[in-house]
């Protein structure tokens, strides 16, 4: 099996996330449900939200505060899990209860694992 990363995308506000915390407190069970399908199967590996605050490091130095796309998107949680194929982890993710959102996506990546010899 295949490990997969997805990343979940959605817009911000200039200091915060968008969603409230009723979006997120009626939001929660619809995560619960989507996380324990994968779950349920014995696909999930392990999944978090990330917190807004961040430090960028680049070749300019140090910087206080998330990488945002051009239209305020980055990311705001992440999951990874495993599958025998892309288009499983494709069909989980387009009923992701981030999409409710506008701007918001999944971004699927297929895990290389490191050498062990």
């Amino acid at each position: 099996m295949t490990e997969f990363l997805l990343l979940f995308r959605n817009a911000s506000a200039e200091d915060g996330y968008l969603a409230t915390s009723q979006d997120m407190t009626e939001d929660m069970p619809k995560w619960q449900s989507w996380i324990g399908h994968i779950a349920m199967q014995g696909k999930l590996k392990h999944t978090a939200p990330v917190r807004y605050d961040a430090t960028k490091v680049d070749n300019a130095g140090v910087s206080v505060g998330p990488h945002k796309e051009i239209d305020s998107v980055l990311v705001s949680g992440f999951l990874i899990c495993q599958s025998d194929n892309v288009e499983e982890v494709q069909e989980w993710s387009k009923t992701c209860p981030i999409l409710k959102y506008p701007n918001s996506s999944v971004e699927i990546r297929p895990l290389i694992p490191f050498p062990t010899t």
